[in-house]
Protein backbone atom coordinates (compact mmCIF):
# COMPACT_ATOMS: atom_id res chain seq x y z
CA UNK A 1 0.00 0.00 0.00
CA UNK A 2 3.10 2.37 1.15
CA UNK A 3 4.58 1.54 -2.77
CA UNK A 4 1.55 2.63 -4.39
CA UNK A 5 1.23 5.79 -2.15
CA UNK A 6 4.24 6.25 -3.09
CA UNK A 7 4.21 5.88 -6.91
CA UNK A 8 1.14 8.02 -7.30
CA UNK A 9 2.58 10.81 -5.31
CA UNK A 10 5.47 10.70 -7.53
CA UNK A 11 3.64 10.41 -10.87
CA UNK A 12 1.28 13.72 -9.55
CA UNK A 13 4.13 15.31 -8.82
CA UNK A 14 5.78 14.79 -12.44
CA UNK A 15 2.63 15.36 -13.79
CA UNK A 16 2.98 18.93 -12.16
CA UNK A 17 6.20 19.54 -12.70
CA UNK A 18 5.67 18.93 -16.64
CA UNK A 19 2.68 20.71 -16.82
CA UNK A 20 4.23 23.99 -15.41
CA UNK A 21 7.19 23.51 -18.08
CA UNK A 22 4.75 23.41 -21.04
CA UNK A 23 2.96 26.43 -19.23
CA UNK A 24 5.97 28.95 -18.99
CA UNK A 25 5.49 30.09 -22.50
CA UNK A 26 1.46 31.36 -21.83
CA UNK A 27 0.70 35.36 -20.86
CA UNK A 28 1.65 38.31 -22.61
CA UNK A 29 5.10 39.71 -24.36
CA UNK A 30 6.20 42.36 -25.61
CA UNK A 31 7.84 41.92 -29.00
CA UNK A 32 11.62 42.40 -29.57
CA UNK A 33 10.93 46.42 -31.02
CA UNK A 34 8.47 47.02 -28.07
CA UNK A 35 5.82 48.17 -30.83
CA UNK A 36 3.58 45.40 -30.11
CA UNK A 37 2.49 42.70 -27.60
CA UNK A 38 1.43 39.21 -28.02
CA UNK A 39 -0.52 37.44 -25.82
CA UNK A 40 -0.01 32.98 -26.21
CA UNK A 41 -2.63 31.22 -25.33
CA UNK A 42 -3.64 27.52 -25.63
CA UNK A 43 -6.29 26.42 -27.25
CA UNK A 44 -9.02 23.41 -26.79
CA UNK A 45 -6.64 21.14 -28.99
CA UNK A 46 -4.07 21.79 -26.58
CA UNK A 47 -1.91 24.14 -29.41
CA UNK A 48 -0.40 26.98 -28.33
CA UNK A 49 -1.18 30.00 -30.03
CA UNK A 50 -0.99 34.36 -29.81
CA UNK A 51 -2.40 37.39 -30.87
CA UNK A 52 -1.46 40.92 -31.68
CA UNK A 53 -3.01 42.43 -27.93
CA UNK A 54 -1.89 45.81 -27.88
CA UNK A 55 0.16 48.13 -30.30
CA UNK A 56 2.10 51.03 -30.01
CA UNK A 57 0.76 52.97 -32.81
CA UNK A 58 -3.23 51.65 -33.12
CA UNK A 59 -4.18 53.62 -36.27
CA UNK A 60 -2.52 54.64 -39.31
CA UNK A 61 -3.51 57.83 -41.63
CA UNK A 62 -6.32 57.64 -39.09
CA UNK A 63 -7.57 54.41 -39.88
CA UNK A 64 -6.80 51.24 -37.74
CA UNK A 65 -3.75 49.55 -38.88
CA UNK A 66 -4.37 46.64 -41.03
CA UNK A 67 -2.45 43.64 -42.67
CA UNK A 68 -1.99 45.20 -45.88
CA UNK A 69 0.99 43.55 -46.94
CA UNK A 70 -1.16 39.67 -46.74
CA UNK A 71 -0.26 38.08 -50.26
CA UNK A 72 -3.95 37.12 -49.82
CA UNK A 73 -6.03 40.02 -51.48
CA UNK A 74 -8.90 39.05 -49.00
CA UNK A 75 -7.24 39.76 -45.89
CA UNK A 76 -5.46 42.78 -46.26
CA UNK A 77 -7.99 44.49 -44.42
CA UNK A 78 -8.31 42.75 -41.34
CA UNK A 79 -7.16 44.54 -38.96
CA UNK A 80 -3.78 44.01 -37.00
CA UNK A 81 -5.01 44.40 -33.42
CA UNK A 82 -6.19 40.69 -32.72
CA UNK A 83 -4.21 39.12 -35.57
CA UNK A 84 -3.27 35.75 -34.67
CA UNK A 85 0.22 35.95 -34.93
CA UNK A 86 1.26 32.62 -33.48
CA UNK A 87 -0.32 29.00 -34.19
CA UNK A 88 0.40 25.35 -33.70
CA UNK A 89 2.88 24.91 -31.12
CA UNK A 90 2.97 21.59 -28.94
CA UNK A 91 5.87 21.28 -26.35
CA UNK A 92 8.22 19.16 -26.53
CA UNK A 93 9.47 17.44 -23.15
CA UNK A 94 12.73 16.63 -24.77
CA UNK A 95 13.86 19.48 -26.01
CA UNK A 96 11.94 21.87 -23.40
CA UNK A 97 11.03 24.13 -26.19
CA UNK A 98 7.58 24.68 -28.36
CA UNK A 99 7.89 23.38 -31.31
CA UNK A 100 5.95 22.67 -35.07
CA UNK A 101 4.31 26.13 -34.71
CA UNK A 102 3.94 29.48 -37.14
CA UNK A 103 4.77 32.56 -37.01
CA UNK A 104 3.08 35.53 -39.38
CA UNK A 105 5.21 38.70 -40.29
CA UNK A 106 2.41 41.03 -40.99
CA UNK A 107 5.49 44.18 -41.68
CA UNK A 108 6.37 41.49 -44.54
CA UNK A 109 2.86 39.34 -44.86
CA UNK A 110 5.15 36.59 -44.65
CA UNK A 111 4.66 33.24 -42.50
CA UNK A 112 7.26 31.32 -41.14
CA UNK A 113 7.79 27.98 -39.52
CA UNK A 114 8.91 28.69 -35.83
CA UNK A 115 9.99 27.60 -32.82
CA UNK A 116 10.49 28.65 -28.71
CA UNK A 117 12.47 28.24 -26.41
CA UNK A 118 13.74 29.69 -22.78
CA UNK A 119 17.21 29.95 -21.75
CA UNK A 120 17.99 30.87 -18.09
CA UNK A 121 15.34 33.70 -18.06
CA UNK A 122 12.10 32.84 -17.77
CA UNK A 123 10.99 36.49 -18.72
CA UNK A 124 12.77 36.34 -21.96
CA UNK A 125 11.38 34.22 -24.75
CA UNK A 126 13.47 33.35 -27.37
CA UNK A 127 11.21 33.26 -30.65
CA UNK A 128 12.67 31.57 -34.08
CA UNK A 129 11.33 31.96 -37.69
CA UNK A 130 12.89 29.87 -40.06
CA UNK A 131 12.50 28.75 -43.63
CA UNK A 132 13.75 24.94 -44.24
CA UNK A 133 15.86 24.41 -41.20
CA UNK A 134 15.88 25.86 -38.25
CA UNK A 135 19.53 26.35 -38.09
CA UNK A 136 19.24 29.25 -40.39
CA UNK A 137 16.48 31.78 -39.23
CA UNK A 138 16.16 35.33 -37.55
CA UNK A 139 15.93 35.00 -33.87
CA UNK A 140 14.52 37.65 -31.29
CA UNK A 141 14.12 38.11 -28.51
CA UNK A 142 10.64 38.75 -26.38
CA UNK A 143 9.99 40.39 -22.82
CA UNK A 144 7.05 39.54 -20.59
CA UNK A 145 5.04 41.65 -19.73
CA UNK A 146 4.63 41.85 -15.60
Amino acid sequence: MRKLLLLSSLFLFWISATAQDESRVLGTWLTQYGDSKVTIKKDADGKFYGEISWLKELNKNGKPKVDDKNPDVKLQSRPIMGLKLLEGFVFSKDDNEWIDGKIYDPKEGKTYKCLMWFDEEINKLHVKGYIGFSLIGKQVIWTREI
